[in-house]
């Protein structure tokens, strides 16, 4: 029985790993060999059969820098809340703000770009903007951010605090300079697979940061996602395919480059908490 279970658990893998190779090999291969620099620092033209994706780049950094200001502190502050760090006590409040967090989790993310258009865009007066699109990721990165940050700080061991209070220390401080270091891995982690929907995610843009692919000249200007130039070019372009393929190559190294410094910060954070 254990043998059999293992070559189940093996094959399960294999195969797993060979869709994956198989997508990311098709997309490197048809991607990489057509990619110049012209197209990383040129404007589209002929609606993205030409030219570059400079514009198109500029506009998915700034809707995720948005969406990571807005993420980080909302989301830091709520996980500390739901993880009993201050009080193990189960108020109604808390209960209902965990219940909703858990919902949100699972709405479609054309849900998010609807409701993101009837605020932000009309309700709010922001228009299709990039700034609409970055609150409208941040809307659908919360809840998972929340829940990574409020179990890493579960795991961290109450001792810490009450040895804390014992020499002195304000649970501020406690908080600071040992539970949230200790709970880094959660927290990058967390951030990471935030901003790795929020790079892909392309139904919300459609409603709320627009098609537009010129180059953005502040948060208030609409703008092209890559996600979205990509849906774009395949579905809509006749004879896009090839830059389709170049946009997803980018799309999917801006994610792993992303993955990479997170990597990097959450080894220099734990090297600090150890010391």
């Amino acid at each position: 029985m254990k043998t059999f279970t293992g070559v189940l658990s093996y094959l399960c893998g294999f195969v797993l790993l060979a869709v994956l190779f198989s997508l990311l090999g098709d997309i490197l291969w048809l991607g990489l060999k057509n990619l110049d620099w012209a197209y990383l620092t040129e404007a589209p033209r002929a609606a993205g059969r030409k030219g570059g994706v400079l514009p198109v780049v500029v506009s998915t950094l700034w809707i995720t820098g948005i969406s990571v200001l807005f993420v980080f502190p909302v989301g830091l502050a709520t996980a500390i809340y739901l993880s009993d760090f201050y009080s193990q006590k189960e108020s109604i409040f808390k209960r209902s703000v965990r219940k909703w967090v858990e919902v949100l989790s699972g709405v479609p993310s054309i849900v998010f770009g609807l409701f993101g258009n009837a605020l932000f865009c009309v309700a709010l007066g922001m228009g299709f903007s990039i700034l609409s699109g970055g609150l409208t990721l941040a809307c659908m990165a919360l809840p998972l951010f929340v829940h990574s940050v409020e179990h890493g700080i579960r795991e961290v061991p109450r001792k810490y605090l009450k040895s804390s209070r014992a020499l002195g220390l304000s649970d501020l401080t406690c908080l600071w300079k040992v539970i949230l270091p200790l709970s880094a891995p959660s927290i990058l982690t967390g951030l990471v697979l935030s901003l790795g929907r929020a790079l892909a995610e392309t139904a919300a843009l459609i409603f709320t940061s627009g098609y537009v692919d010129r180059m953005p000249e502040s948060v208030f200007d609409s703008g092209r996602a890559l996600s979205v130039h990509i849906y774009d070019l395949a579905m809509n372009v006749p004879g896009g395919d090839t830059n389709a393929y170049k946009s997803a190559f980018l799309l999917i190294s801006l994610i792993l480059l992303v993955n990479i410094v997170f990597s990097l910060l959450l080894g220099v954070w734990t090297r600090q908490a150890r010391s």
